[in-house]
């Protein structure tokens, strides 16, 4: 029997990063996104779990801290899936017979 995940364990990238990095820097979102060379309507979005993580934001935030790009896109991931499995009763497909 396979172990899951509850969707409540998996964490958003962007709530991850508002509270591990960006806090902790005393930037505010705006300077962040001008620095970044982001809206901060998209940074805002992203930091407050409203937008995934997409790649391009990923190597923003690795050039500006040195967080690494592909552990924020297997964080992202990650809930992603979860956030889906949750859903996983609403969404009707039959096993494809053979």
């Amino acid at each position: 029997m396979a172990i899951k995940m509850h969707a409540s364990l998996a964490v958003h990238a962007g709530d991850w990063l508002r509270t591990e990095i960006v806090h902790p820097h005393g930037i505010t979102v705006k300077a962040l996104a001008e620095h970044m060379g982001v809206s901060r309507q998209a940074l805002s979005m992203l930091l407050n779990g409203k937008s995934s993580l997409t790649a391009d934001m990923a190597i923003r935030f690795e050039k500006s801290f040195g967080v690494q790009a592909d552990t924020l896109m297997r964080m992202q991931a990650r809930y992603d899936l979860a956030q889906a499995r949750a859903r996983a009763d609403d969404i009707k497909v039959a096993p494809l017979a053979a």
